[in-house]
């Protein structure tokens, strides 16, 4: 069985602050270490769970070269290969090789989300709001997304009680859903300590993988329709002219194709 570990930092258990998920911040030492733990769990309970190849990409932007880079690779276990990309959404070799299953680990909630810890989408900086075909997405539907392309199901999200909550609204109650924090605002959390996050963890990837079929693949739909609310109107004035997206107002556009990873790459690289 070929699994692939889908990472980020603001949903792990003890991670509440940026600067705990920044390069270069005092604090961010403590959040890899926390950070890459966490995905040691889903390993081993990936292992547990009848895995044979394990592929961990991190999706963490932290700042300069630690960006997609921010796990401790001298941690992590065995059991793995892990990936360093250079642009979110960039590699697809795994995936395109063909994938059984997908976990996510220390996923956030979608901007906007009023309990969730740290909650953005992609660049905190400049999106604003994301949908794919009318329904508001946020990194999960992403990655759901970049799975869904080569027909991977996603079978386990991890992180706190918000993003457990959007990705079962996004692919359905067959989710295996871990949450190790709950969020009474952006910056402030009830936590399971960190080892308890990690049982939590290792157990929820065991179980999520008994039943491949728990949750299909995820498709957005066909054609997709992608649309984008920015921050700020520069985004949007820098794709004015580019193939396939048409500018729709000060701060947004959309990006039309017959599949979402086509409609994706027209606009995201």
């Amino acid at each position: 069985m070929r699994v692939h570990v889908i990472s980020d930092m603001e949903g792990v258990a003890g991670i509440v602050k940026w600067e705990q998920t920044t390069g270069g911040e005092s604090l961010y030492e403590e959040g890899r270490k926390l950070y890459t733990e966490e995905i040691n769990a889903a390993v081993r309970g990936a292992k547990a769970g009848g895995a044979t190849e394990i592929v961990v990409m991190d999706c963490h932007g932290a700042g300069k070269g630690w960006t997609f880079n921010s796990l401790i690779p001298d941690d992590l276990d065995p059991a793995c290969e892990f990936v360093v990309q250079d642009e979110r959404t960039e590699y697809t070799d795994f995936l395109e090789q063909g994938c059984d299953a997908a976990l996510f680990v220390g996923m956030h909630s979608r901007a906007g989300t009023a309990d969730g810890v740290m909650n953005h989408t992609i660049s905190g900086r400049d999106f604003q709001n994301l949908w794919f075909n009318g329904t508001l997405v946020g990194e999960t539907g992403i990655n759901a997304a970049l799975c869904g392309t080569w027909a991977c199901p996603v079978l386990l999200v991890t992180g706190d009680d918000a993003s457990c909550r959007e990705g079962r609204e996004l692919l359905g109650e067959g989710l295996t859903t871990v949450a190790v924090k709950r969020g009474f605002s952006s910056f402030s959390a009830r936590n399971v300590t960190p080892a308890r996050a990690r049982e939590l963890i290792e157990e929820g990837a065991k179980r999520a993988l008994s039943d491949l079929s728990a949750v299909p693949p995820y498709d957005p739909g066909r054609p997709c329709e992608i649309t984008v609310e920015y921050k700020n109107t520069n985004a949007a004035h820098a794709l004015r002219f580019r193939a396939g997206v048409e500018r729709t107002g000060e701060r947004t556009i959309v990006s039309r194709a017959d599949t979402w990873w086509e409609a994706w790459k027209q606009f995201y690289f």
